[in-house]
């Protein structure tokens, strides 16, 4: 099993746009994301081998630094320093796809889109009390890397994972199980999951 390598191509600009994007060799995969012809049906067991990665944290996501137990927001994140949430919250990702993705040498060279729609993570407050749910949802759609025609439509992905809270939420950052360790194993395991077989995704058509 070879080792896929991505390189992340995220200049500044794109950091303040919030859309990343990540690229192995391209294999002459078509990067504008272009909308060809009927989608392919594929047959379970997957047996992808993922050529590209393209991220996008949409500039009109809303994020706040509210301290409350619940803040109104699309995007609120407190596991990194006070800084670009949305810039954090693509590394995260980023991170998390190269892990899913290492090892993967299937017959099928594959272009993955991932646009975030929620990445609601606890505030202080809420986590050294009640605890509650990391709420953590994009869309996703798979294309062949070397034609660009959609094997898999896009769809919803509903990732969330239980966050822990109180004494629970201490204990575990004291053994090095921080909110951001937490999610990206859960990220990780889930985006390899999706090139495999997709049995744990919680997915639904993308309006």
């Amino acid at each position: 099993m070879k080792r896929i390598k991505l390189a992340l191509a995220l200049g500044l600009g794109m950091v303040v746009s919030a859309c990343s994007s990540f690229e192995g060799p391209t294999r002459n995969a078509p990067m504008q994301a272009p909308q060809l012809g009927a989608v392919v049906p594929q047959d379970d067991p997957r047996d992808y081998r993922l050529e590209a990665v393209r991220f996008d944290a949409p500039a009109d996501l809303s994020v706040s630094e509210a301290n409350s137990f619940y803040p109104l927001a699309d995007i609120v994140w407190r596991g990194d320093p006070l800084g670009d949430r949305k810039s954090q919250v693509s590394e995260i990702f980023r991170t998390a796809i190269i892990r899913g993705a290492e090892g993967l040498d299937g017959e099928t060279p594959v272009v993955v889109d991932v646009t975030l729609a929620r990445f609601h993570s606890l505030t202080e407050r809420t986590r050294y009390t009640v605890g509650g749910t990391h709420s953590i949802k994009f869309d996703l759609t798979i294309r062949h890397a070397e034609t660009g025609a959609v094997l898999e439509p896009t769809r919803r992905v509903t990732a969330d994972l239980p966050a822990l809270g109180g004494q629970a939420a201490v204990m575990a950052e004291q053994r090095g199980e921080t909110q951001k360790v937490r999610i990206l194993a859960h990220l990780a395991a889930l985006f390899r999951d999706t090139l495999t077989d997709a049995s744990g995704w919680d997915t639904t058509p993308a309006s």
